[in-house]
Formats: structure tokens, sequence, C-alpha cells
């Protein structure tokens, strides 16, 4: 009965979350079954994910169909990102998202492609007036791809309200099956304030989980005294689909009263960075696993978050106990509980907390400027979410800037005194990041004399690096003087070992022509179905520009029928 009950008030609950939302309004986006690779507002590297990325049967060019009636207005075309990407309007202000696609369709591919050739550029943006592209619920308006940044093809589906705030689609009747429980990694325990223990430690602690005949989970007994929170690794699995998604709520319950809730429902891009506030980021850089912390700390303002009692924070009192309870929730209802019994103690033996103390000691809502040998870093107020330590050093034309294990919420800018090189190099050098494996990657660098400016929002290491080499341009699906009547496409690829592709241009018989850029495979491809040519005799000429400027072309005559 009490079963009964608890479904009966979670059931209720939704209802009256979705009562002023449209149930039958939008209709799948493609007729195939939706089955998930990626959930709304799970955790994603420094965002928190703002749609659905729906699994495409590993193939692209599955027919997309717009869900409702509606115009489109915006489109956007880009390398990375959202790749190819539409944005639909609808008549009751709700806005759909339509991202990684591997071609528009009809009226709106005939339209992009006008646009391109006039700018002669592939990479575009447009915003469409309201009578231009039209669309009715079920015409044809895109196919599915792998464009942009993804990691796979799919199609990534957003529902936004009028002011572009991501919802989570579900709220809306899209249907995803889902019989399966949330699965539970990892639970921390974390003294917060300076006289704070757990476990005879003043250090975050990872707490053993017991699992119960009931199917929920029990930790061992806690001994703790002070200010503590907790924090949860989970994930949600759909039918169909192995993959590890984000779950829809995290409740917190103390002696029975509710100290937190988060509820991925809605929130807007603004908020989304405050993700690296919300987790335990120095636990996700150095353990590959990502920890909500089931308490709000200060400089967090995330409206997912629902306050209670103390911000989720708990004061532990000596001789006293506790039974705080976590729930995990999907969207579906299907649930998972875990029970930490705490008693109040107070160890007079303790593990101090273990603070790495440094000559630079940044406050968080101060600007800070530093200078260290050739280098100078300007940290601008509220850069960081709390005062830190930070372990700066220089070898030679290497910044050594902390680790990896703070947040950075604002840009911070990272400037080098490149005076000792050659004058004729300075416009080649740049600031590159240096990865695990110790290479350089390239940051957009500005230059002021021999000055070399860089913004970021990562700790780490920094050098200067210079690059003289051009890329390389290599055709794939032609030759020299071949004839290519059969081709469909040209494809090049094309390379930069250091500071990477900035451009490129292609004519044949100086007539530009458009070519699409996956950065992910270095091929250029332009598409024969464009029409450009018309003559036999073909001379083909591309142009590819690094990053600091560095270029090559590529010439090659074709012929085709």
């Amino acid at each position: 009965m009490n079963k009964i009950l608890i479904l009966f008030v979670f059931v209720f609950g939704q209802v009256v979350a979705q009562k002023d939302l449209p149930q039958d309004y939008f209709s799948n986006p493609m007729e195939i079954p939706l089955i998930l690779s990626g959930s709304y507002g799970e955790l994603r590297s420094n965002h928190f994910h703002s749609g659905l990325d729906i699994k495409t049967q590993q193939r692209e060019g599955i027919p997309i169909y717009a869900p409702a009636d509606g115009y489109v207005h915006r489109i956007k075309v880009s390398h990375y990102g959202y790749g190819k990407a539409l944005y639909i309007t609808h008549p009751n202000g709700y806005r759909t998202v339509y991202a990684h696609l591997k071609n528009y369709a009809g009226p709106i591919q005939d339209y992009v492609k006008n646009k391109q050739y006039a700018k002669e550029s592939y990479t575009i943006e447009l915003f469409p007036e309201k009578e231009v592209l039209p669309v009715k619920k079920g015409d044809l308006i895109a196919y599915s791809g792998n464009s942009g940044s993804s990691g796979g093809p799919h199609l990534h589906f957003e529902i936004r309200d009028s002011s572009s705030r991501p919802m989570n689609p579900m709220l809306f009747g899209i249907e995803i099956p889902d019989t399966k429980k949330p699965i539970i990694n990892t639970i921390m325990a974390y003294p917060l304030s300076r006289d704070a223990q757990v476990n005879n430690s003043q250090n975050p602690v990872k707490l053993r989980l017991i699992l119960q005949n009931d199917g929920s989970y029990k930790t061992e007994n806690l001994q703790a005294f002070g200010s503590i929170g907790f924090g949860i690794s989970t994930y949600d699995q759909q039918n169909g689909a192995s993959n590890k998604n984000g779950v829809y709520e995290i409740k917190a319950v103390n002696n029975g009263e509710e100290v937190f809730k988060v509820e991925f429902k809605k929130f807007s891009f603004a908020e989304t960075r405050y993700l690296n506030r919300f987790i335990d980021y120095g636990h996700f850089k150095t353990n590959k696993s990502k920890v909500q912390k089931l308490f709000r700390e200060s400089n967090n303002p995330l409206s997912i978050i629902s306050d209670g009692a103390d911000n989720g924070i708990l004061i532990i009192e000596e001789g006293l106990s506790y039974i705080y309870t976590i729930e995990v929730l999907d969207f579906k209802g299907n649930t998972i509980k875990v029970h930490i019994p705490i008693s109040g103690i107070m160890s007079q033996d303790v593990i101090p907390r273990t603070d790495t103390k440094t000559d630079d000691f940044i406050f968080a809502d101060q600007a800070t400027a530093i200078t260290k040998e050739k280098f100078s870093v300007y940290i601008p107020p509220n850069s960081l979410y709390e005062n830190s330590y930070l372990d700066i050093k220089v070898n030679g034309d290497t910044l050594h800037l902390h680790k990896d294990i703070i947040p950075i919420h604002k840009n911070i800018t990272i400037t080098a005194d490149a005076s000792n090189y050659d004058p004729t190099d300075i416009d080649k050098l740049f600031i590159g990041r240096l990865n695990y494996k110790g290479e350089p990657y390239y940051n957009t660098t500005s230059r002021k004399g021999s000055k070399l400016s860089i913004s970021t929002r990562t700790f780490g290491s920094y050098t200067l690096v210079i690059d003289l080499y051009p890329p390389t341009i290599k055709p794939i699906n032609f030759s020299e003087g071949q004839w290519i009547s059969k081709n469909k496409t040209l494809k090049l690829k094309i390379e930069d070992d250091l500071s990477g592709i900035s451009s490129y241009r292609a004519t044949i018989n100086d007539k530009f022509i458009l070519m699409e850029y996956n950065y992910k495979k270095d091929l250029i491809t332009y598409y024969f179905d464009d029409e450009i040519i018309s003559e036999t005799e073909n001379k083909l000429k591309v142009i590819v520009i690094d990053n600091v400027g560095n270029n090559t072309t590529f010439e090659a005559t074709f012929f085709r029928k």
C-alpha cells in the first residue's frame, strides 16, 4: 500500500509540474525508435547537456521532420560545436533545435547553399525573416548527421522556452522507454568547516556502499562533527542502450527534512558553466568521475537547485544521531536510495586538512596580477569560485600555471614577452597549452609588439611555440590529369601538425566552390551536384592557411564530362 501511495505522489507531482506544458504539441522529430545516447541535463565538460542525443542507428541521413508548425528563425553552419544546426520558432512561443546535421532539406538547403555561395564561406550564421522559411508539422527539414563536435552519428534535439532557455524535452511528452533504476557509483562525505571531521579526517572521504535486500544501499556508520556535506556520482540508462546518461532528480533528506534537491527541468546558458562549482572539480580531474555536491556553496547560483535547510549543509553535533538519505530518480520515476547513518562524535585524533600553501594566494573577489620572469598572469575578480593558493612557476619558455584541479569561471589572461626571439619570427609564435603528453596545442594568440597574449579558462602548463611549417594538402579520390566523370565529390586531406588549420579556400576555373571541412577526419569535400562547373577541363586551386599565417597552395587539373 505504501508503494502505491509513493507512486501516486510521484506521478501526481509530475502531472502538476507539467500541467502548463503542452503534452501533445510536439511530435517525434524522426520516424525511428527514440533511444538516447545522451539525456537532458547530464554533466558534460564545463556545461550541462541542453537536449536529448537521439541515436540514429549508427548511420547518417535519417530524415528529420518538423514536430510542429513554425518558421526557421536561425541557421548556423560551423566546423565545431553544433556543426550544421537548425532553429525553429513555434506559434506557442517554444523553439526547437536540431544539431550535428548532415544536410538541410528542400527550401532550407537551397536557402543555405545560396547564402554560402554569396558569402563565399562554408561557415555561416543566418537569421531568416519569419515569412522566408515557414514549416508545417511533419515537413521534412533536415537529415541526421555527425557534423561539428559530435562523437558519432546522432541527432541533438532541444526544446527551448521563449527566452531561449533549454528545457527537458521529456516534459513535453517526448516518450523515451525507461524501466531501469539509476546506478550509483560513489558517495563522498566532505568536512566543510575548519573544525569539521568525517571518520577521523578533515579531508573528503569516500564511503563504502552496502547493497540491501530491498535494492537500496546503506553506507558504513559514519562518525562526524561540524559542518559537513555529501556528494554523489550517479547515472541512468534508458531501455535499448548502455550509455551512461544523466539522472532527472536527486533529493537529500536529513532526519525526515528535505535539505537539498536538484532537478533537471530547465536552465539558462548563462549559468551552465557553474557546473564546475556544482561538481567536485578536483576529484573529476584526478579520478575522471563527476561527483555532484549535494550542498550549495558560495558562488553557485544554479537555478536547478532548490534551496533546503542550510543549503544542504549538515551541522553535526556531538552526541546526536542522524539518518541522511539520498534519493536518485530518473524521469520515469525509477528510484534508488542510499541511507547514511551518522553519529555525532568529535575525535581528538584526526588527519588534518591537506592544504598546500604557496607564495601566490588569490582572493576570488579581487583582481590579481602576477608576473613571473617573461610571463604575466591577470586574474579578473570572480574568475575563481573561492580563495585559492596557486602554484606558479616558470621554466624557460614554459609557464606552469598550477594544475587543472581548480575550475576557472571567467577568462584569465596570460601574456608572454618574446623579445628574445628574432623579430621576423614573432608572427610565427603562439602560446600553446601542453597536453598530458607534453605536446602543445594552439590557443588563439594576439600580438602587440613582442608581447603575446591568450585568454583561457583552464589551469595547466603553457609554452611559447614557433611554427615555421606550412599545412599539407593531399588529394584523396583523384589525381593530376585524371578523368573523374563518375565522381560525386572531390576530397582532399588537409593537415597542420602544430598551430592547426585556420582557413581554406578553393576554386575551380577561378570560380569559388563550397568545400565542407570535417576536422575530425582532416577532410575537405566538394559536391559536384552544386553544378558550379560545366567545362571538360577543370583547374582546381586550394589554398590552406594555418593559425600563424603559413600557407600552402595546391593546384591540379582534372577532366569531367
